[in-house]
């Protein structure tokens, strides 16, 4: 049978976004089709492929006549019985790229030929037969409604899209910002990484960041299973805005992409790259600092792809008290400075930091120990304080050193570097946590002083603090108590009477001591 059309235009017809297409498995769940008694000859992954359009023809030259992605109803009136012919037609259908074939029975073919089966199959095309006569035109109807549907959502949630991108553009929200509403609309993971594929943010959605994040810079370098687009303006590129998988947008998981893109430029020109540069160090320090994480390897994974390397490393946090970021931007420049002796064995320490709950939190990776006299001239060239963790070699150390360091910087004197290993009473309250216990024991003793600064607005507790901090100089204890030594020796007295206690014994001492590091607040 002759063509349908001679003239043919070669360039193909404009296409709707495949994304907001229905495949050929939703045109099957049709009322219309599942009349027609559906069997499907070929199908599983074929099923899959998107329909932009219906067409309708029983000619076996029809192949010449569409662009791909077409939904072809046939009788195959026209069609040759031989399987050369039908290993042809079956070529040059899947050769267009045709979405699928719908062969109603009866007209031509009273059960569908072998041969045509067996070429589908090995091209991958969808073949369905239809048992019953079906209207073709009810058919197209439906599955055109369809496809229109489908494009009137893709265009209205690009809308959506495009007003959320510039709204947040406009509010100039941070980088993170974007990130974390960029993986909510695709309900997948994204990452924002530098040129280094070094990450600078990143919103693991409900996965488990050390899936995601774990080896970070070689999966990215692979783009398996990545969609990725750069984030860049006035032609210099800064990064890559990375999705992972995901399911199906219905603007298309790539435009989505390009506008958080934009929205990222558009930042990073107003910000410099500042913003960038501290977003990591935020993002982990919340992670650590504030138990924002699964675990030991999800904290791994953070810290290696923000540029932190674990492996025969030293691992330590500091924590400095009251510190603005100003601080916290010296003491990581004056920490990092140490690792540039001559000494290759000091050549490499890395240090990140930033504010957490109103104190500086540092996580120090050095190629070896960094000693606190190193730190002590560090913090005192910019007016800090600062409490140092017990030195790890893995992960989980570092973690179980962070609470035992912020409770010794909460109780550090102006200027204080000290050690949580030089503070055998504050580790051991922290390792206790909360046992009933060790709460029950500073409850027992302190509760009269409570008492009485609560009713008189007074200061015993402090004072205490100060004997215990001082064991061996009352004088030194008077001073950091900010009191006269006549003043001192009389808050003594009312310490020694309300607690009916010897505050020159060892063990009294001793237990009071622990009483106020296990003090709530």
């Amino acid at each position: 049978m002759p063509a349908e059309r001679q003239d043919i235009a070669a360039d193909r017809t404009e296409r709707p976004d495949a994304v907001a297409l229905p495949t050929v498995r939703d045109a099957l769940e049709g009322e219309a089709l599942r009349r027609g008694e559906p069997e499907v000859l070929v199908g599983d992954a074929a099923l899959d492929a998107p329909v932009r359009w219906v067409h309708v023809s029983d000619s076996d030259q029809v192949a010449g006549l569409l662009d791909g992605g077409e939904l072809l109803l046939t009788t195959a009136a026209g069609w040759s019985g031989s399987d050369p012919a039908l290993r042809t037609i079956a070529n040059s259908l899947a050769d267009v790229g045709v979405a699928g074939v719908i062969i109603e029975l009866g007209a031509r073919f009273r059960v569908v030929p072998p041969a045509l089966i067996a070429a589908c199959r090995v091209r991958g095309l969808a073949l369905v037969a239809l048992e019953r006569t079906v209207k073709f035109v009810a058919v197209t109807e439906a599955v055109h409604r369809r496809i229109i549907a489908g494009q009137l959502e893709a265009l209205q949630q690009r809308q959506r899209l495009h007003e959320l991108f510039t709204e947040l553009s406009l509010r100039g929200a941070p980088a993170d910002t974007v990130v974390h509403e960029t993986a909510r609309v695709l309900g997948a993971p994204v990452v924002l990484e530098t040129l280094g594929h070094e990450v600078v943010t990143a919103d693991v959605r409900d996965a488990v960041a050390s899936d995601v994040l774990s080896g970070w810079g070689a999966r990215s370098r692979s783009g398996a299973e990545l969609l990725t687009v750069p984030v860049q303006a006035r032609g210099v590129r800064w990064g890559t805005l990375v999705a992972l998988p995901g399911a199906a947008h219905p603007a298309g998981a790539l435009t989505v992409l390009e506008l958080a893109a934009t929205a990222l430029a558009l930042t990073r020109l107003a910000d410099g790259p500042a913003g960038w540069a501290a977003l990591p160090a935020r993002d982990l320090v919340e992670a650590v600092a504030g138990d924002r994480h699964t675990g030991a390897d999800d904290v791994a994974a953070r810290m290696e792809s923000a540029g932190l390397p674990l492996r025969g490393r030293s691992l330590c946090v500091l924590v400095a008290p009251r510190a603005d970021a100003g601080q916290v931007a010296r003491l990581v420049d004056g920490v990092g400075a140490l690792g540039t002796g001559a000494d290759e064995s000091d050549a490499d320490v890395r240090v990140l930091g930033a504010v957490h709950d109103g104190d500086g939190v540092l996580l120090v990776s050095a190629a070896r120990e960094v000693t606190a006299a190193e730190l002590s001239r560090v913090a005192a060239g910019v007016s800090a304080r600062l409490a140092v963790g017990t030195p790890a070699a893995t992960v989980a150390a570092l973690l179980a050193s962070v609470r035992p360091t912020r409770l010794l910087a909460a109780r550090l004197g102006a200027g204080e570097v000290r050690r949580v290993d030089d503070r055998p009473l504050t580790r051991l309250v922290t390792e206790l946590g909360e046992d009933h216990r060790l709460q029950e024991h500073s409850e027992r003793m302190l509760a009269p002083l409570i008492r009485y600064d609560e009713q008189h607005g007074g200061d015993l507790l402090r004072v205490l603090r100060a004997v215990v901090a001082h064991p061996g100089s009352r004088t030194a204890a008077a001073a950091s108590s900010h009191l006269s030594r006549s003043v001192f020796y009389q808050r003594l007295a009312l310490i020694a009477d309300l607690l009916d206690a010897d505050l020159d014994d060892g063990e009294t001492l001793a237990a009071l001591h622990l009483a106020l590091l296990a003090l709530p607040g």
